[in-house]
């Protein structure tokens, strides 16, 4: 009966989604071109790099290496091995959904078990650095000091999840390969050693074949980015989106919110950057406010970014639930912080500004990261573009040694 329900669901919104795309094709183009060149722009050259240097570093036994030293830090405080140090600080520095491709990669090579991987996914898969400093707080709120209080809020938010999953399915612990390892770095030097010699395929291949699976996945996260975005747009066009607001403004109301909050939070639960970009400019919504949703978005990924982790996860045997309950762990921590950190890390800092600074040399003294969003909207296309030709050129050169 279930699975009869199922294939009428994804049947009717199929047929929904097919019609709404007939009915608004200007608008259905506009909004694919939007995600086309966010996903030109930003997300593709500024992924590529961190996924292939994941693919090397698992090839290399790299991932083994840093495991060993790392696991008298992440056991203890996470119940995860060693190597999830690396998965850690990959999904926080290169952003979402990093952490789940390199857990799903770890799991593959049998690294963690599948309790240990749904916990790692549960906590790594977080924005970048560069979206927070660069998009949302130069870009859309014109205020870089606000990206240090969405980027503590939101980091040390991740971090008081994952030791909340640490005691996720506790007492039916499955054992990976990797524990009880010494954290002396002459055993983590024969680990390495002994995984190089364990690669028997040569440099060019190994390179290739990371190339290739970096940019497979990199065209699968393009494709849902498009389709959300073109998801959020017929919602919106069709009065979908009001419709659902009428319900979210009654809670609103309840807690002496303004309802001009609404539309971009429904935004924000299906795609990050339109959602984040509405928050800011709300109007008659204090800042605190603002930071709040902003926080609860950036936690809850967005249905974009949870469908690009299904689909990730998919090749496995680990589970979707722990992700998305480690949302709402991180949403109600993302919430607290902001709330206790605004007034510290925001309120108090603008204040101590002097007046007489012209409002330029605050922006213009920002850190690297919204100089690295600026040259990326101007130079990204073109690497995202150079890539797939390379990776086309590599498929043609490949089949036709083989043949």
């Amino acid at each position: 009966m279930i699975e009869k329900l199922k294939t009428v669901i994804y049947t009717c919104m199929t047929v929904f989604l097919a019609v709404a795309i007939l009915l608004e094709p200007e608008e259905t183009f506009e909004a694919s071109i939007r995600g086309i060149n966010l996903w030109l722009e930003i997300v593709f050259p500024s992924l590529l790099p961190f996924f292939i240097v994941t693919e090397l570093l698992l090839a290399f036994g790299i991932v083994k290496f840093i495991g060993v030293l790392l696991e008298p830090f992440m056991r203890p405080l996470f119940n995860v091995p060693g190597a999830g140090g690396v998965v850690l600080g990959m999904g926080l520095s290169s952003g979402y959904p990093s952490g789940a491709k390199m857990a799903t990669r770890l799991r593959e090579e049998q690294l963690l078990s599948r309790i240990e991987a749904e916990r790692l996914i549960a906590f790594t898969n977080a924005s970048n650095p560069l979206f927070i400093f660069g998009a949302i707080a130069v870009g859309f709120f014109h205020d870089p000091q606000a990206g240090v209080l969405i980027a503590t809020c939101h980091y040390v938010a991740c971090i008081l999840t994952g030791i909340c999953m640490r005691f996720y399915m506790y007492n039916n612990e499955e054992r990976g390969l990797v524990r009880h390892e010494s954290n002396k770095i002459r055993k983590a030097i024969r680990i390495l050693h002994q995984s190089r010699l364990a690669q028997k395929q040569p440099l060019g291949k190994i390179l290739g074949e990371a190339v290739m699976s970096s940019i497979t996945t990199l065209c699968m996260i393009g494709g849902f980015i498009v389709l959300f975005s073109v998801i959020n747009k017929l919602l919106f066009i069709l009065g979908i989106t009001d419709f659902i607001s009428h319900f979210i403004n009654y809670g609103l109301r309840s807690i002496n919110l303004s309802e001009n909050i609404s539309y971009p939070l429904i935004s924000g639960i299906f795609e990050i950057t339109l959602g984040t970009q509405m928050i800011a400019q709300a109007d008659d919504v204090s800042l605190l406010v603002q930071f709040l949703f902003v926080g609860i978005v950036l936690a809850f990924n967005g249905f974009s970014i949870q469908a690009q982790v299904a689909s990730i996860i998919s090749t496995s045997d680990i589970r979707f639930f722990p992700y998305l309950l480690g949302r709402f762990i991180h949403i109600f921590f993302a919430i607290l912080l902001t709330l206790l950190l605004f007034q510290p890390l925001y309120a108090n800092k603008k204040a101590s500004i002097s007046p007489h600074l012209p409002v330029s040399t605050d922006l213009d003294s920002t850190n690297i990261w919204a100089l690295t969003y600026e040259w990326l909207t101007m130079y990204g296309p073109l690497i995202t573009l150079f890539s797939i030709s390379a990776a086309i050129l590599l498929i043609i050169t490949t089949t036709y040694l083989r043949n």
